[in-house]
């Protein structure tokens, strides 16, 4: 709980901001508060038995994976002696505790019950953290007084608890809460704000918890949050705690109206050492620093625990994992070249001693609004390609997105030119087919002509001419045209034979304007015999053979203009 109504206090110093604000930095997690948050999301008996809580841990640090989040899980120690009498209340009477009574007269800490329920959460998050590379302290104590500890030593740049009194142990950034949807986001106070807009530093924070209740005490009976925070501010932060630990809150309880008249607790003395003097693991500690060092990501015992808890197949717990593991390694080599380039050293991307993650850029992605790279990598087995944000590609790998354009304007000017070819080629293809076309349907034409007289063979070679380039045709083939070219070749052999002993012949189509009136016969015998044609009856003198085989013909000629145009 930590102190009563405090964050209704501190509500304008609450900023809610984007997840990407924790890149690159370390953070420690109050475990007990955030599987506090993650069980009451999930209370029933199916989703407990299912792991779900475990579920929204996992992904929780995941994302924060991917950001280069250096996570350190703070779990709780022995419960202070002063906390004592609120944690059996809250828990019904001691259920969750046992007594760790080696001196009689006095019980100085609790030992927690490790075979509890909410024990067993515990120890099932240690296992899925130190799967993926997270390690966890330890508390002897209050886990959010070491958290405020290694914050107040600028060891971690924040500190995740839901518990108000964190501030109260020295915390100066505290993360309240997180939420991954709509691209995720944070809620932060910081101590400074706190400071500014509200005017209360560490030691007003101490007072507010003594007059409004705690985990340590009770607080005054009947003062609201107003009035305890008017106490403070009218006594001021530099004071504020001098006059309770010289007067007690007597005087707090005569302004009220004197009410309570009640001697000086002794207790209030006890409630302010243990949060300005809590017990912790020192900064300088052996356990503070094996805590802070780096772990590695264990994959194959990740499998084994994801398996286990919540039936995944190996593929699906790398298929969420992987490329936040991928990310992650990405920050960290443009973490290398950015204080590389502040060191005035800038190498080329092949000569950097680490090689970069990145293979290369695959193509353009957007991403919930963001622009986006899709990119495989570099020897990341079970993981061939994923989406990382375009920025983080600019200040890691620069060269790469060079690379990718380079290769986009290649290859949209090889497209060009193949487009280019290809119509050249179809053009050209589509002239030599007319020509051959043109041919083939002539030699029909004359074939027919041979076989009924020759002296129509003119007009029908003049027929095939034109109608081949005046006609418009469709096309539904039934029959072969290798075997038309074959009768065609035969039948023009047939009627050259029959031209070669005939009359030159003057053909006169009738739609054409009159010819010249007739002359006298002696003229007429002087010249060449005319002979006047109706073209209507051109067609009714081809055989029903060659007929169908012209309209054939004519179909296939325009189904292949059409497809080439």
């Amino acid at each position: 709980m930590g102190v009563k109504n405090l964050w209704d206090i501190l509500e304008s110093c609450k900023k809610t901001v984007p997840l990407h604000h924790l890149q690159n930095k370390r953070v420690c997690v109050d475990l007990s508060c955030w599987m506090v948050q993650l069980q009451n999301v999930s209370k029933s008996h199916a989703c407990m038995k299912e792991k779900v809580y475990l579920r929204g841990l996992f992904h929780r640090l995941r994302a924060l994976i991917a950001l280069n989040c250096n996570v350190v899980f703070v779990a709780d120690g022995s419960i202070p002696a002063i906390k004592l009498s609120t944690y059996r209340r809250r828990l019904n009477m001691g259920k969750e505790v046992e007594h760790n009574e080696t001196n009689s007269q006095q019980v100085t800490s609790l030992r927690r019950n490790m075979g509890s329920e909410f024990s067993i959460m515990i120890k099932e998050a240690k296992a899925l953290g130190m799967a993926l590379g997270i390690s966890c302290l330890n508390g002897i104590e209050e886990a959010e007084a070491q958290c405020a500890l290694l914050n107040f030593e600028s060891l971690c740049d924040g500190c995740f608890s839901s518990d108000s009194d964190i501030f109260l142990f020295g915390a100066r950034t505290v993360y309240r809460d997180i939420c991954l949807g709509d691209g995720g986001h944070i809620v932060c106070y910081e101590m400074a704000d706190i400071e500014t807009k509200l005017g209360f530093g560490r030691d007003s924070l101490i007072a507010l918890s003594l007059l409004l209740g705690c985990d340590y005490y009770q607080g005054v009976h009947g003062l609201g949050p107003e009035s305890a925070c008017q106490i403070v501010k009218s006594i001021g932060d530099k004071f504020v705690l001098k006059k309770i630990a010289s007067e007690g809150l007597e005087w707090a309880k005569k302004r009220k109206g004197g009410v309570n008249n009640l001697q000086k607790d002794e207790k209030v003395l006890q409630v302010i050492n243990a949060y300005m003097k809590p017990k912790c693991h020192s900064a300088d500690s052996d356990v503070v620093h094996r805590a802070l060092a780096q772990y590695q990501f264990q994959r194959i015992k990740l499998h084994q625990i994801c398996t286990e808890l919540f039936e995944w197949p190996s593929e699906k717990t790398d298929g969420y994992i992987l490329p936040s593991i991928a990310e992650r390694d990405l920050r960290r080599f443009a973490n290398l070249r950015i204080t590389s380039s502040e060191l005035g050293l800038n190498p080329p991307l092949h000569e950097i001693p680490v090689k970069c993650p990145v293979s290369e850029i695959v193509k353009n992605r957007r991403v919930q609004g963001r622009e986006c790279y899709e990119v495989s990598w570099e020897k990341m087995d079970g993981l061939e390609t994923s989406i990382v944000p375009a920025d983080l590609i600019e200040s890691a790998c620069p060269e790469k997105i060079l690379e990718f354009e380079e290769r986009k304007a290649q290859k949209k000017k090889q497209n060009i030119q193949k487009r280019r070819s290809k119509k050249n080629e179809t053009a050209s293809s589509v002239a030599e087919l007319d020509e051959k076309l043109q041919n083939l349907l002539l030699d029909i034409n004359l074939g027919d002509k041979g076989n009924h007289n020759g002296e129509s063979f003119g007009f029908s070679t003049a027929m095939a001419a034109t109608d081949l380039s005046t006609s418009e045709f469709s096309y539904q083939s039934h029959g072969n045209i290798e075997d038309i070219r074959n009768i065609s070749t035969n039948d023009a052999v047939s009627s050259s034979i029959t031209i070669s002993s005939m009359h030159k012949v003057e053909v006169i189509d009738l739609l054409s304007p009159s010819p010249a009136p007739k002359k006298s016969h002696e003229q007429r015998s002087s010249k060449q015999n005319v002979e006047v044609i109706n073209l209507s009856d051109i067609e009714n003198d081809m055989s029903p053979e060659h007929k169908e085989k012209a309209k054939d013909l004519r179909l296939f000629l325009a189904s292949i203009r059409n497809e080439m145009h």
